[in-house]
């Protein structure tokens, strides 16, 4: 039977989600049960495509990522896979008819981290982001918004902000690995070799304002999303904190991180303030 599939489907995306990422998973389960699986599935995706640009070094990974888009397109189209992941994916796309346009976007920014190092211009800069990040923000408010399309174009670009704040955060707690193990630099214009407290100071003044956008949105989000989102809004703001207050040398020779008790910690603030409707 195809539910039984799709529940073995569903259970693999989830997993993904807990294995990769301990902290977004624990994001995922503030959301409510009748969303929640579906932002795994989309969680799923995302990070088996980033999995394959970034980690599959042993392996051809331009003939994997077009194997990977051959299957995409065909779960889309025949709206199954035989790839658990590409599966759910598809089940929760054609559920709320999430628009193609945005996966190929995701698709073109992962396709560029096989061949391209540096990014030299701000333009260059926004177009990665907004297809790495700013569209899992649609992605998952096309979910959060249920078919609502006024809802979703008066939060769209908060969420595209939003998005762009946890990447950017990303591009800054993972500078040593970026930079030394996969040759990549995000941040135009910016020295790695030689990163000072100045163009830090700058990189966080561009995510505090992603931040301060992004806020926005949250407080206007259906009740069934906000305490999730808020919570991962929280814990990025938390990390961004310690990263800005760790010495630029420091940042480029370690991996700065939230540890398990913090985290805890922060998700009951959290649940303390969405309770007391300060969000």
């Amino acid at each position: 039977m195809k539910s039984i599939f799709d529940t073995i489907s569903f259970e693999c995306s989830k997993n993904v989600t807990k294995t990769y990422s301990t902290s977004f998973s624990s994001a995922v389960r503030m959301l409510a049960p009748n969303i929640r699986q579906d932002i795994y599935n989309i969680y799923g995706f995302v990070r088996f495509a980033d999995e394959i640009v970034d980690s599959f070094h042993d392996y051809n990974k331009e003939e994997l990522f077009q194997l990977f888009q051959v299957d995409l397109d065909a779960a889309l189209h025949n709206k199954i896979s035989l790839n658990p992941v590409l599966n759910s994916f598809q089940h929760t796309v054609n559920k709320y008819q999430i628009p193609y346009e945005l996966i190929a976007a995701f698709m073109r920014s992962m396709k560029l981290d096989l061949t391209k190092m540096t990014y030299d211009t701000y333009e260059e800069y926004a177009e990665y982001i907004y297809g790495s990040a700013d569209v899992v923000g649609l992605m998952c408010l096309k979910v959060f918004v249920n078919g609502d399309e006024d809802k979703y174009n008066s939060l769209k670009d908060s969420a595209m902000r939003l998005g762009s704040a946890f990447q950017k955060v990303n591009f800054l707690r993972d500078l040593k690995a970026d930079f030394e193990g996969l040759s990549r630099t995000y941040f135009p214009d910016t020295d790695l070799n030689h990163l000072n407290e100045d163009s830090k100071r700058k990189i966080i003044q561009e995510i505090e304002a992603d931040f301060k956008a992004g806020f926005e949105g949250i407080v206007k989000l259906p009740l069934d999303a906000k305490f999730g989102v808020y919570t991962a809004y929280v814990y990025y703001r938390k990390l961004l904190t310690k990263l800005s207050r760790t010495p630029s040398s420091e940042i480029k020779n370690t991996r700065i991180r939230v540890p398990d008790y913090e985290k805890l910690g922060l998700v009951a603030k959290c649940y303390v303030n969405y309770k007391l409707k300060f969000i």
